[in-house]
């Protein structure tokens, strides 16, 4: 996930976007883990999303560093919308469950600290 979401903000949602859709995808193909369906589908939609928004709403938004922190949890939260959703129909109502703590699992801190360094050395394309 992380690597995906710093796709997003540093390359901008494109790049995001293509990288969170291939690596679960191509993981899945070069060490057989996740499972290529449902689970690599899912998490390819799902990261998918996490690079798209990231860098669509880096950009979108203003350049503060409040912003970064308010981008990665709007980022999060629809990438986990879109794993849900795609979860629901991959696995039908017996389904996987969804709870709070796979939500908040992750990268709620490290992400924010570690573009505003990118950002402060100038290596951010995505401005």
């Amino acid at each position: 996930h992380l690597p995906v979401l710093l796709a997003g903000y540093v390359c901008g949602w494109p790049y995001g976007l293509i990288v969170g859709f291939i690596v679960p995808l191509f993981h899945s193909m070069l060490f057989g883990m996740p499972p290529i369906f449902p689970t690599a589908v899912s998490m390819a939609l799902e990261l998918a999303a996490y690079g798209f928004l990231s860098g669509i709403l880096y950009k979108a938004l203003p350049k503060k560093n409040l912003y970064i922190v308010l981008s990665l949890i709007l980022s999060m939260i629809g990438g986990r919308i879109v794993w849900g959703i795609v979860t629901f129909f991959l696995y039908g109502l017996s389904g996987t469950a969804f709870t709070w703590q796979l939500f908040m699992a992750g990268a709620f801190i490290i992400i924010p600290v570690i573009v505003i360094a990118l950002k402060r050395g100038r290596l951010v394309a995505n401005e």
